[in-house]
C-alpha cells in the first residue's frame, strides 16, 4: 500500500481542526492524551524555567504551546504546521503574536541554537526512512540552545510481532470504547495509509546518535509514548 504525500495528510487535517482544539481532553484518538500535555509541560518548564524561546512542530490547534503557556506566559513562539487551517486556529487560541510557519519539518530551516524548548506532538510519526528521520533530529537538534530540551509525545510501534500485536489490539479496543466500532476503523485505515511510526527504543537511540545527552521516558500506554531529551 502507498503512503500518503504530505498533500494528502495536509487535506485530512485541513478538514479535522475542531478535534485537535480541546486542551482538557487533547486529540482524543490518542490514549492519555491530557497526561502527555501535562508531563511535558512540566518537564519541559521545569528544565528550562527561564525558557524564552518555544518550538512547537506540528502544532495542530496549538494545544502544547497553551499548555506551556501556563507557566511561561512570555514565551516567544515559533509554531510549524502543514495545514493552514490548523495554523490560523492555534495563533486564535494563543491569542497573541507568533512566528507561524507554513511547511514541512523535512524543508524548513530552524536556524542554529534559536530555541530552549522545541515540542512535536503527534507529528513525527509522518516521517518515513531511517534517514529522514536522523535529518530531522539532526535539524531539531541544532535548532535547541545548549541546555535547552526537545520533547515528544507520538504514536509508536514495537519491534517484537508478538508485542505490536498486543498493543495494537489494546488500542482497538480504547478506539471502539470512545466511539464504536466504525472509528476504530477510520482510524486504523489513516494509520495505514499515512503514518510510519518508529520504535521508542528507536527514536531514544536517534536523540543520542545525533547528540542530545540526556533522555527521559515520561510516560507511555500501549501504542503512545511521552518523551524527551536535553542538549
Amino acid at each position: 500500500m502507498a503512503k500518503a504525500t504530505p498533500q494528502q495528510i495536509r487535506e485530512r487535517f485541513d478538514q479535522d481542526v475542531e478535534r485537535f482544539s480541546n486542551l482538557e481532553t487533547g486529540q482524543t484518538a490518542t490514549i492519555d492524551a491530557p497526561l502527555a500535555l501535562e508531563l511535558i509541560a512540566k518537564a519541559a518548564t521545569g528544565l528550562n524555567p527561564d525558557a524564552g524561546a518555544l518550538l512547537d512542530i506540528g502544532c495542530g490547534a496549538g494545544n502544547f504551546t497553551l499548555k506551556l503557556l501556563e507557566t511561561l506566559p512570555n514565551l516567544d513562539i515559533t509554531l510549524i504546521d502543514l495545514s493552514e487551517p490548523m495554523l490560523a486556529r492555534a495563533r486564535q487560541r494563543i491569542g497573541r503574536p507568533v512566528t507561524a510557519l507554513h511547511g514541512d519539518i523535512r524543508d524548513l530551516e530552524l536556524g542554529t541554537e534559536r530555541f530552549d524548548i522545541v515540542l512535536a506532538g503527534a507529528v513525527l510519526h509522518h516521517l518515513r526512512g531511517e534517514q529522514e528521520w536522523r535529518a530531522v533530529f539532526q535539524k531539531i537538534h541544532a535548532s535547541v540552545k545548549p541546555g535547552g530540551s526537545f520533547w515528544i509525545s507520538d504514536l509508536v510501534e514495537h519491534s517484537t510481532p508478538a508485542v505490536q500485536a498486543i498493543m495494537w489490539e489494546r488500542y482497538g479496543q480504547y478506539l471502539t470504547a470512545l466511539k464504536g466500532e466504525d472509528y476504530r476503523r477510520h482510524v486504523f485505515g489513516y494509520i495505514a495509509f499515512e503514518d510510519t511510526p518508529r520504535p521508542l527504543l528507536f527514536q531514544v537511540d536517534l536523540l543520542r546518535a545525533v547528540g542530545f545527552s540526556q533522555v527521559e521516558i515520561l510516560h507511555k500506554n500501549s501504542c503512545f509514548a511521552a518523551f524527551g531529551a536535553m542538549k
